[in-house]
């Protein structure tokens, strides 16, 4: 798929293929999954817009950084591609399935038969809470899908990066949660974590996007100057083939 280097150029690139709607509806499906789960298990007591909020965002954030990793992985396609569209673009991605996510905590919450004294307690901050989670995921997912040239391998640093950082911090104690996104998730989305997530987005968000951008820029200067027409600079070395109008190109063998 060609980068389309503009905001909706993004938005379009993210449901443009089949995997990727596919990717997106299970995206929310497991929120969905989890919310149906918690209504299961949980005491009538316990149910509340909190309890419902975290595991439900915790899950969406899962799965959503990966359609950062493709969108992003789109640029290598196309040499010298500008940067802030496409970021811009995922941001309100991670936007709408965070307030997806809001109003799937507000079902379940509706629809719980809760019997504790204040369901509803904190509501506003959550929903606004749950949309940062989501768009500290998403900024992952689009730095790990500059820094590393195929998406086989960015999807899955999504997952390990972050909770390997969140293990290995371990010995910090507190600090940990200032330096990770699963720490600043939890912190925030419990009422007492804005810096924290402030201080995770700029490390994962911040820092690993501009981290990419001079990654991928230099793995297209290393491309050698015949590859950079018909076939994708930054992947031309890892045999990617030319763009065909109307036809998607093959992410390691699936059309993503």
């Amino acid at each position: 798929m060609t980068a389309d280097e503009t905001i909706a150029g993004t938005l379009r690139r993210a449901v443009g293929t089949r995997g990727r709607r596919v990717l997106l509806l299970v995206t929310v499906g497991v929120g969905v999954l989890a919310a149906l789960a918690l209504m299961a298990g949980l005491p009538p007591a316990e149910r509340t817009v909190a309890t419902f909020g975290e595991p439900v965002h915790s899950f969406i954030s899962v799965p959503l950084p990966f359609v950062g990793v493709l969108i992003a992985s789109d640029l290598r396609r196309t040499a010298g591609a500008r940067v802030l569209p496409t970021l811009a673009g995922a941001t309100l991605i991670a936007v709408a399935v965070g307030l997806v996510g809001d109003a799937i905590v507000l079902a379940a919450s509706a629809a719980s038969g809760s019997t504790a004294p204040e369901p509803w307690a904190n509501v506003g901050r959550i929903a606004v809470a749950g949309v940062l989670v989501q768009v500290l995921a998403q900024l992952v997912g689009t730095g790990l899908g500059l820094l590393f040239a195929r998406p086989v391998w960015g999807c899955p640093a999504t997952i390990v990066l972050p909770l390997g950082a969140y293990a290995l911090l371990t010995p910090l104690g507190t600090t940990r949660d200032w330096l990770t996104p699963y720490g600043a998730m939890r912190h925030v989305l419990g009422g007492a974590g804005w810096p924290r997530w402030a201080i995770a987005a700029l490390l994962w968000g911040v820092v690993l996007n501009a981290a990419g951008v001079v990654v991928s820029r230099r793995r297209a200067g290393r491309a050698r100057p015949g590859e950079r027409h018909g076939v994708p600079a930054f992947g031309a070395a890892l045999g990617d083939r030319p763009d065909r109008p109307g036809e998607d190109l093959p992410i390691d063998g699936a059309r993503w």
